[in-house]
Formats: C-alpha cells, structure tokens, sequence
C-alpha cells in the first residue's frame, strides 16, 4: 500500500537531514516513524484500558 504525504519544505528539509544522519533513505525513516507511532497509540490505549479496568474492578463485580 502507498500513501503520499505533502510536507512544508522546511519539514521536507529536516526529513532528509535526520535521515541522512542516520545513514537511510527518507521514505525509510518516515515508514519507521509511522510504525513507531503506530505501536505506541496501540501500548497506550492498552495501557488505558488497563487502568480503567483496574480503577473500577469492584465497580463492575457488584454490577455483575
């Protein structure tokens, strides 16, 4: 799948910059971003979750 993204030039600029620092293609360093991203949306909503759940344990036990 390919999705096209416009950037500012000054992003575009910063774009290569930081990939060309890392030694990789800009389209690699923005795939990684977005995965990366993807990831941490997917740990922090779980981690939500997780509390909310904890948070109203007995809550839902007396509902039950």
């Amino acid at each position: 799948m390919r999705i096209a993204i416009e950037l500012s030039p000054p992003q575009e600029a910063q774009l290569r910059d930081r990939a060309r620092e890392l030694g990789v293609a800009p389209e690699e360093l923005a795939r990684a971003a977005v995965a990366d991203l993807l990831a941490n949306v997917d740990e922090d909503f779980k981690a939500a979750a997780e509390h909310v759940l904890r948070k109203n344990a007995e809550l839902y036990s007396r509902l039950a």
